[in-house]
């Protein structure tokens, strides 16, 4: 396991999603959504847990239609100016990210190859271009290929 979320990571994700935290056993929970739109959303992390053979972060989203997870998540990025934040997961050059909104909205973009996220996305076609752009945010946090990852602080 890679990435160990601190108290300050849930601090941060709470602000950006207008909650806070709620510890809650082998996890941390953020209840949100907008109810005049009918829109909620319950997001659970679960950092280090055994996840078959190895440990890993667990993210869990539940909806009213719709229950997500990302298995190994190996960090995340907060974005202010979009009231979101997207966790992400890599494997063999492959991303998975799953963006989580404010309001209560919530994406899921998986098995994403990497080498979108370098390139011109006005060479995609609309259908891929919007997994390029949403998961161009978590490149600041990906590990360079070929080089070793930082250790975290």
């Amino acid at each position: 396991m890679s990435y160990v979320f601190t108290s300050s990571d849930y601090r941060k994700i709470g602000k950006i999603l207008g909650v806070k935290p709620r510890h809650k056993g082998n996890n941390v929970r953020y209840e949100l959504g907008v109810a005049a739109e009918w829109r909620k959303l319950t997001l659970e992390i679960y950092a280090g847990i055994p996840i078959g053979r190895k440990k890993g972060n667990l993210i869990t989203v539940y909806t009213r239609n719709s229950h997500l997870q990302l298995h190994f998540c190996s960090g995340f990025v907060v974005s202010p100016m979009l009231n979101e934040v997207t966790f992400v997961g890599e494997s063999s050059g492959k991303l998975s990210g799953l963006i989580v909104e404010k309001e209560g909205g919530c994406s899921l973009y998986s098995n994403v190859d990497r080498a979108i996220l370098s390139g011109d996305l006005t060479n995609l076609g609309p259908e891929i271009m919007l997994s390029g752009i949403a998961l161009s945010l978590s490149e600041a946090i990906l590990p360079v290929p070929g080089k070793r990852p930082r250790r975290r602080k």
